[in-house]
């Protein structure tokens, strides 16, 4: 704020902070709608996203900023919880909806949820629930009340409401391992999956040679990733399917080294999903690149005060982001959006016409 007086003062306006700070927070509406078609666009037209989450202070209380995005956009949302519901509620993207269909079953299901609790779910349909409260009474009107219960019924019937709403369930997310994040087609970062060996402390020489040793063979499979992905040959799936295998149930001298390689094998799905989806990302890198200007703001101002000020940092974060990916200055974005003269369409048009674009063959 004060960078901004003072170049106000240079190009001879006399204006206070208290005046700037109405400007930056007042009439930013269609900013905000912006904001929200801009998700709504990104989840339609992508095959895959990528997502990060970090602290984000709010009416001085810990929270989590949640960013999703891909080359062709970036959205973040700060939130009390970084909780699965909290990310299934943030992919809705403002239309929020619970459902009780078969996708909903299913996943109470396999996380758990008691058949009985399942069984009067199902034999109470869902009519069109749309808010957390509603949803609230809804369970408690089942006999649904222990937390963990209303957790996982409220995950499934989420996930049944993003179908629901027309998101695609070939979707494919990135993330760092998180548990949240582990929802619809999951894929899993390999530099976070071997920060968790390259991050172990050996005792001995030996030690230090297996882990290297490991290191090596997972970077050599990486590459081999990269050129899968360049140009994907369904008759080489096998054999880097049999080097993953090799890799992650060797024995080594190393004990901690071989709990991790058995942590990570269980996630050999997730990690090779990019042999299905050879147009996915094999890291989390855009996502974390996203997300450090949020930090860089939090580490310099600490955390918002008011609901304004949230939705602006939010806002003005997207799309100052979704810019960049787009190669359009965030000045001329600014400027023709406060001038009202039309040159640059909406964002969210952009990123359909983008992902058009390279849809193409």
């Amino acid at each position: 704020m004060i960078f901004i007086k003072v170049f106000a003062r240079e190009w001879g306006l006399d204006l206070s902070v208290g005046q700037i700070d109405a400007l930056l927070s007042g009439h930013n509406e269609d900013f905000f709608a912006e904001k929200d078609d801009l998700l709504k666009v990104g989840l339609a037209v992508s095959a895959c996203i990528t997502v990060d989450d970090s602290g984000a202070r709010h009416q001085g209380r810990n929270g989590s900023v949640t960013q999703i995005g891909n080359d062709l956009f970036a959205w973040f949302s700060r939130t009390d919880s970084k909780s699965r519901v909290n990310v299934l509620t943030l992919l809705q993207a403002g239309d929020r909806l619970y459902s009780g269909t078969a996708e909903a079953l299913t996943y109470w299901h396999e996380q758990g949820l008691p058949q009985a609790k399942r069984e009067a779910l199902m034999a109470s349909p869902i009519r069109e629930l749309t808010t957390a409260s509603a949803w609230g009474a809804h369970l408690s009107a089942l006999g649904i009340t222990q937390e963990r219960h209303q957790r996982i019924a409220t995950e499934g019937a989420l996930l049944a409401g993003l179908f629901a709403n027309g998101l695609s369930r070939e979707l494919v997310i990135v993330s760092d391992g998180a548990g949240q994040f582990a929802i619809l087609l999951h894929a899993l970062c390999w530099v976070h999956a071997e920060r968790l060996i390259h991050t172990l402390i050996p005792l001995n020489a030996q030690q230090r040679a297996d882990q290297q040793s490991v290191r090596d063979q997972i970077w050599t499979l990486y590459a081999d990733l990269k050129a899968y992905q360049r140009d994907p040959d369904p008759a080489a799936i096998v054999a880097l399917r049999e080097r993953f295998e090799a890799i992650f149930t060797q024995k080594t001298s190393f004990a901690a080294l071989n709990q991790t390689l058995k942590r990570l094998h269980r996630h050999q799905s997730e990690l090779l999903r990019v042999l299905l989806h050879p147009d996915i990302p094999l890291h989390t890198n855009g996502s974390e690149n996203d997300i450090r200007g949020y930090v860089k703001w939090r580490k310099i101002s600490g955390g918002t005060r008011s609901e304004l000020g949230r939705r602006c940092r939010d806002t003005f974060a997207s799309l100052k982001k979704t810019c960049r990916k787009l190669n359009i200055s965030f000045w001329d974005y600014l400027n023709d959006r406060i001038k009202q003269t039309g040159m640059i369409p909406p964002l969210p048009d952009i990123v359909r016409e983008r992902a058009a674009a390279a849809a193409v063959p």
